[in-house]
């Protein structure tokens, strides 16, 4: 049968007149539940589950956890209703005014008699749910002040140990341990976990939590290497930011490559743009040091000489104006050259200390250097898979290992292990 179009807002056209019915001609009346049950099942199956696009109003979430809200668009609104189960799921915060895109199954509310759309699924419209409900968070966290400059830590010069937070089987660690051992080798604590995963982010947090309870560890320093915006997602987890934020010593962030950005880059003390950056932030270069002391060495020496030579003169010019005994002006310049003599003697000693405290201090920085130690006969053995083995229960016969020594490496496999007792 064909169905007249009307304008949207036009009026329904009126009733045909009803013609002269005989008595018992009458249709049996329906009830209003059987009414609204019949157009509820046309609804059903004529017009099933669609996706619909709109902007919210009216938003409402009340204690139990439904979701009611209208679509809308410029001729007309529809009300929506999401149950919790399905509002369990949603990824970002819903707001008046969110233009979103909804699946759902129209239906009648029978107690009001109420048209409305039932919503199983909702999603931004243009914006996918994962990118707007990361810029929601970065957002709720720069409001809490976590990004500000001014909360944020300068690095320690002479960290006594470097605490380290990633994989221990990744190539970020190695390359933090390369780096420091080669500008300035301070011990290395490193504390495990996985970097990417489901599980990542509470692993992450963990083990800040651990390293953070060693009182010796200075600087930490958190990351991974490259990957896709979904391997580097553990870091934009709000548990690790405010873990990151919570750490009682600086933290550098090394997520990635330069051009990956994430929100714990964000909440450290300084972000690295990777591992190996953040290892030469963590410790000064050994030479550097050398050639800044021998300067402040050399610069002390010349203000002593320059403040002597000023003294000797303003010794000079009062002299000269003096109407006094030769005898006088005799025992003040002997007591002037006491004087000059007592300065250089402190200046000498001073520089002297310095220099014996430099040496004792570069004598440790040596002997803790793991070359040395190669270099007494000992070797570092490490598995195909990079990792460095301190036991021989965590080797297998027949694996290959890989010899550090002094001069060069050997490729060697296990014959036999033996435990110690």
């Amino acid at each position: 049968m064909a169905t007249e179009r009307r304008k949207p807002g036009s009026r329904p056209p009126e009733p045909a007149t009803e013609t002269t019915a005989q008595p018992g001609e009458r249709d049996q009346p329906l009830t209003v539940d059987a009414l609204v049950r019949v157009c509820a099942l046309l609804l059903e199956e004529q017009v099933g589950a669609v996706w619909v696009e709109g902007e919210v109003s009216n938003l409402r979430i009340p204690a139990s956890g439904h979701i009611y809200f209208a679509l809308k668009d410029e001729a007309a609104q529809l009300p929506a209703v999401m149950w919790r189960s399905a509002a369990a799921r949603l990824k970002f915060k819903l707001t008046d005014g969110a233009r979103v895109l909804v699946r759902g199954r129209p239906g009648i509310y029978p107690e009001q008699g109420k048209f409305q759309l039932y919503v199983d699924a909702l999603e931004p419209a243009g914006l996918g749910a994962q990118a707007l409900a990361l810029a929601q968070l970065r957002q709720r966290l720069a409001d809490e002040g976590l990004f500000a400059e001014a909360r944020k830590r300068a690095l320690p010069t002479l960290p006594r140990r470097i605490g380290v937070v990633t994989s221990p089987t990744g190539a970020a660690v190695r390359d933090v341990i390369r780096t420091i051992e080669r500008r300035y080798p301070v011990p290395i604590l490193i504390s495990p976990c996985r970097v990417q995963g489901v599980e990542a982010p509470a692993e992450i947090v963990r083990a800040l939590e651990r390293i953070a309870r060693v009182s010796d560890v200075d600087v930490v320093i958190v990351g991974r290497g490259g990957g896709s915006a979904e391997d580097l997602s553990a870091f934009d987890d709000e548990r690790v930011v405010r873990a990151i934020a919570a750490c009682r010593v600086p933290v550098i962030s090394a997520v990635g490559h330069e051009v990956d950005v994430t929100l714990s880059d964000l909440v450290a003390d300084v972000r690295a743009a990777t591992p190996t950056a953040a290892a030469e932030l963590a410790v000064p270069e050994r030479q550097v040091l050398r050639r800044e002391l021998a300067k402040a060495t050399s610069r002390l020496a010349l203000v002593m000489r320059m403040v002597m030579e000023r003294s000797r003169a303003t010794l000079v010019r009062v002299e000269a104006k003096l109407v006094s005994p030769s005898q006088r002006v005799a025992r003040g310049r002997q007591r002037l050259d006491e004087l000059g003599f007592r300065l250089e003697a402190t200046a000498r000693a001073g520089l002297s200390v310095r220099r014996r405290t430099f040496e004792r201090l570069a004598g440790r920085l040596d002997a803790l250097s793991p070359l040395r130690v190669l270099e007494r006969g000992y070797a570092i053995a490490r598995t195909e898979a990079g990792a460095i083995v301190t036991r021989a229960s965590d080797v297998a016969t027949g694996e290959r290992l890989a010899l550090r020594l002094a001069e060069g490496e050997l490729d060697v496999r296990v014959e036999q292990s033996r435990a110690s007792e």
